[in-house]
């Protein structure tokens, strides 16, 4: 299954607020609809897609890929959730939208992929590149490198930066403190529901 490109704005509007996905809010359905909704039965399948597919929107990752991370994050020691989460939170693309240089998760994979971005006095065009502690983020030094970046910050200065992601807003660097603690995600979200929904396959 290909990474999602329709309207953004339908999708919050079914499954609740991603802010990876879109800094857009929907608008409040009427009270008589949303009553009709809530007299319906919800199946528990329909319960695990849904967690599962705020979380591939949220990220904006393929279906193949998110159940790739589900399957490492099973080899690993420790709590799957926690490991799937910790997987995708330190996503390159994912970072860089934390720090607040992107708007958004696509606008991050965008400026990852059109090489605007360096890792470790390295360019880094892959998206899914794994960040760890100690890496630190930097803008290509072009112009238009920094002038869309610059403009990001001041756009996004209204959200909170995690405690794992430091950014020097002087130098234009972010740098990755930890792996991310569960509790900062901020994500509505129950991935022991994503997991349970993937046991058949991972």
């Amino acid at each position: 299954m290909s990474r999602y490109r329709g309207p953004r704005v339908k999708i919050i509007r079914r499954l609740g607020v991603l802010p990876g996905l879109t800094n857009k809010t929907p608008q409040l359905k009427s009270s008589s609809a949303n009553q009709s909704t809530s007299n319906k039965k919800i199946s528990q399948y329909r319960i695990r897609l849904e967690e599962k597919q705020k979380l591939r929107f949220h990220y904006g990752i393929t279906e193949r890929q998110l159940l790739n991370y589900v399957r490492i994050a099973r080899k690993a020691k420790g709590s799957t959730g926690e490991i799937l989460l910790q997987l995708l939170e330190m996503r390159l693309d994912n970072v860089i939208f934390r720090l607040g240089m992107a708007p958004t998760i696509p606008g991050a994979r965008q400026l990852v992929n059109h090489k605007h971005i360096i890792v470790n006095h390295r360019i880094v065009d892959i998206p899914s590149y794994r960040c760890k502690p100690q890496d630190f983020i930097t803008i290509k030094n072009r112009q238009k490198s920094q002038d869309i970046i610059t403009k990001n910050i001041d756009f996004n200065q209204k959200y909170k930066i995690p405690n794992h992601l430091t950014y020097n807003s002087l130098e234009n660097k972010g740098f990755v403190n930890q792996i991310l603690d569960r509790k900062l995600i901020g994500l509505k979200i129950n991935e022991l529901l994503v997991v349970e929904y993937y046991s058949r396959q991972a």
